[in-house]
């Protein structure tokens, strides 16, 4: 544990302590690969892993390729290529074990329980000859559900990595675990857009990742990267807030998260405040009153508009479509779709639909 530790700090030291960035490497398989335009809107998470950093302090070296196990990427010299180019301070990512089962082809197979481990350390030692470090990553799930359940078709060899890890005091991410909870989190039907299920394309694929499903991969990668080591944290250009602990109902069971369909709760009205009507309200979550925010949406109909008040809270407007003429404070504004309408408390304000197409508005104010 104390060769990784010093390991890490030696790497992960303050980003301008060196003039060139740090580099990441991958050795992987088709899911972290890169895939061009043509092959849209196929990728994989390593395509997505750079868009997370700061390439002036991280800069990712994708050497990933489709179809490859451990062994594999070794016989074509694959791992030759990044030996070439890795350096003292470099991370090396290692993601195997889709083709490592190809049970059926000897080019590719290795066996869990022995050849797979053996590779893989050759992986390791590699990378702390030339100074990095190595993380090892187990390989991520895929999207196959048998009678509603999820199914672990990497299990041994998300078990020998672990073991790997373990013996030899190398850092782990463990992508079965997180992307099989993100999955699950998901639902099956849930989770098709993130995998290659392109009807278009006559494609119905779950192992390998659509541009969202790269994405959101390469989220839960750099995630727990950031948590074997926080200095990473100030070179990252997103967020990383991709956790997945449970596919539950909230904190409170009795307050379940839920979808409403406005098509329930229209209610015709005349305009609010004195104004002209008609106008269509659609009052969400209005049940909900320990919510702290109210959010409506109002269709002002030809003709229709919101009457001039005085404001007795902080309110937003946000102009969905169609145009309107907005008093505000004694001052005249034309308004239209993306505009954003802020009066705070103790303004008067007006709201009249112009035009011949609906005025759509949504309003958001403190309860």
């Amino acid at each position: 544990m104390l060769r990784l530790l010093l390991s890490l700090s030696l790497l992960l030291a303050a980003p301008g302590a060196l003039c060139a960035p740090h580099r990441v490497f991958i050795a992987g398989d088709s899911t972290a690969a890169e895939y061009g335009p043509e092959r849209a809107p196929q990728a994989g998470w390593g395509q997505a892993l750079q868009s997370y950093l700061d390439p002036t302090v991280w800069e990712v070296r994708n050497h990933a390729k489709g179809g490859r196990s451990t062994r594999s990427f070794i016989d074509e010299k694959r791992l030759d290529a990044i030996t070439a180019e890795l350096q003292r301070g470099d991370v090396l990512l290692i993601q195997f074990g889709h083709n490592d089962a190809k049970f059926e082809d000897p080019t590719r197979y290795t066996d869990p329980a022995v050849a797979y481990p053996q590779f893989l350390l050759r992986y390791v030692q590699l990378a702390r000859d030339k100074g990095a470090t190595p993380v090892l990553i187990t390989p991520v799930a895929r999207l196959l559900y048998d009678f509603g359940s999820l199914l672990d078709t990497h299990a041994l060899y998300t078990q020998a990595m672990k073991q790997v890890a373990t013996r030899e005091q190398v850092a782990l991410i463990d992508l079965n675990d997180s992307s099989t909870r993100w999955i699950r989190a998901l639902g099956e039907q849930g989770a098709r857009p993130y995998f290659l299920f392109v009807p278009d394309q006559n494609k119905a694929d779950g192992t390998h990742f659509s541009t969202a499903g790269a994405n959101a991969v390469a989220c839960l990668v750099v995630r727990d990267w950031v948590a074997l080591q926080p200095t990473l944290k100030p070179a990252l250009k997103r967020d990383i807030d991709c956790e997945v602990r449970n596919a539950g109902q909230g904190a409170d069971a009795s307050k379940p998260s839920r979808v409403v369909h406005e098509r329930d709760i229209a209610i015709t009205q005349p305009g609010p405040h004195g104004g002209a009507g008609p106008t269509t309200a659609y009052p969400f979550f209005a049940n909900d009153t320990d919510l702290p925010f109210v959010l409506r949406k109002r269709v002002l109909h030809k003709g229709a508009g919101i009457g001039l008040h005085p404001q007795h809270k902080d309110e937003i407007y946000y102009i969905v479509s169609g145009r309107g003429s907005y008093v505000l404070d004694g001052r005249q504004h034309d308004v239209a779709a993306g505009d954003a309408l802020l009066t705070r408390t103790g303004s008067l304000h007006a709201l009249q639909q112009v035009g011949d197409d609906d005025l759509v508005v949504l309003l958001a104010y403190p309860r």
